[in-house]
């Protein structure tokens, strides 16, 4: 690119030069000449001859002493700007190469090199800062994957083990065990498929026009027992004439019920938790709010990420697997919404808010097949198997 570069900049040069000898070469002796007649005196032929070449041979050397000199100053000032540009492509192209590589702490110093290189370096280093944070956390999602299974599947083995010794016997108590470890891996394993479609569009909605008020209460109603049994107070606030919105209810019923199962892990009995729904600018706000344990400030921005727990030593048992709320963020914004955490600080509850345009006429994705469940089913009955409810992903405290 450089050489290139420098070529191109000295044809130009050259041009230029040539132009300006042929120029002067044709105009200057018609000039002068002209010059010459105006002279009052005559001038004999011998005179007029020694001028003429006096005037040539002056008019030549100095053009040629001036192309000269200027075609080198030219030239060293081209080279100098060819430096001062190609240097930083340069070293933008060996850090694009370092991060092609995997090495994701390359970054591109940009010192006087104008708005626009000093913009191309800024958004190469960003891209550098996101793909160092983008594989970090998929490390950090393969040992957690690698943790979550690892608990159902040694306990699966031991009770297997024991089995095969004669040390259990094989009766309902033991198979209900098993059953149970297995839906436990059933579950992150569809959860994590379910997260990993939808945040690459890859998820199946099936948008139709719904009452706000009918999703809330749909989903108000399928937890009321299970808050009644824990003690926890469940009301339901929504406000008046809200717009529809256009989406997959099986999906918003899905954010819902993690979102209320959260909230249930976290307050304690006689607590209050309100599901509310109230309209907003271009959409319809649906919210959990609830008066248990509330969040500090610097888990806010995580805890949708996946398997962020704030308590890293809580139970998954109790403090759920840690894809509930990465599910309600993927699930959310593929219906072109937004979900927000908001709290006043620990001790002080938490309110989650999931934000749906009330456009109906969003172009809904194209059709593709849609299998016959998303989610692990409940264990049949007789089994002894834990009923299944979707699993949030924060853990306080």
């Amino acid at each position: 690119m450089g050489a290139r570069l420098f070529l191109a900049q000295a044809l130009v040069i050259v041009a230029g030069a040539s132009t300006l000898a042929v120029v002067a070469l044709i105009l200057a002796p018609g000039l002068f000449e002209e010059h010459l007649r105006r002279v009052p005196e005559p001038i004999d032929d011998t005179t007029r001859q020694h001028i003429d070449a006096a005037f040539s041979g002056a008019t030549f050397t100095s053009l040629s002493v001036a192309i000269l000199a200027s075609l080198i100053t030219a030239l060293a000032v081209s080279w100098f700007v060819t430096r001062r540009v190609v240097r930083p492509v340069e070293a933008m192209a060996t850090a694009a190469g370092r991060i092609a590589a995997g090495d994701y702490t390359a970054r591109v110093h940009m010192t006087r090199s104008g708005p626009e290189l000093a913009s191309l370096a800024s958004a190469l280093d960003l891209t550098a800062h996101e793909l160092a944070a983008t594989e970090r956390t998929r490390a950090e999602m393969l040992r957690d994957v690698a943790h979550e299974l690892r608990s159902p599947l040694t306990a699966l083995r031991g009770y297997i083990d024991a089995l095969a010794d004669g040390v259990l016997p094989l009766d309902g108590d033991a198979v209900d065990t098993m059953h149970a470890e297995l839906a436990r891996v059933e579950r992150l394993v569809d959860d994590l498929s379910t997260v990993s479609r939808a945040e690459e569009r890859r998820l199946d909605l099936h948008l139709r026009a719904v009452a706000p008020r009918d999703v809330v209460a749909a989903a108000v109603n399928a937890a009321r027992a299970r808050f009644a049994r824990a003690g926890v107070d469940l009301q339901l606030a929504v406000a008046d004439d809200l717009p529809p919105i256009s989406i997959d209810e099986d999906r918003i019923q899905e954010v819902l019920a993690n979102l209320l199962d959260n909230a249930l892990r976290h307050t304690p009995p006689e607590g209050v938790v309100t599901v509310s729904a109230r309209p907003g600018p271009g959409v319809v706000e649906l919210a959990v709010t609830d008066t248990g344990e509330g969040l500090a400030p610097e888990h806010l921005r995580r805890v949708f990420e996946r398997f962020y727990r704030v308590d890293p030593g809580r139970s998954r048992q109790k403090g759920g697997s840690g894809i509930g709320l990465a599910i309600v963020r993927a699930l959310t914004q593929a219906h072109g919404g937004h979900v927000a955490a908001e709290s006043a600080g620990p001790g002080q509850g938490t309110t989650f808010s999931v934000k749906l345009p009330t456009d109906l006429d969003r172009p809904s994705p194209p059709p593709r097949p849609r299998s016959a469940r998303t989610r692990p089913e409940d264990p049949p009955s007789g089994r002894g198997g834990p009923p299944h409810h979707p699993d949030p992903g924060r853990t306080t405290h």
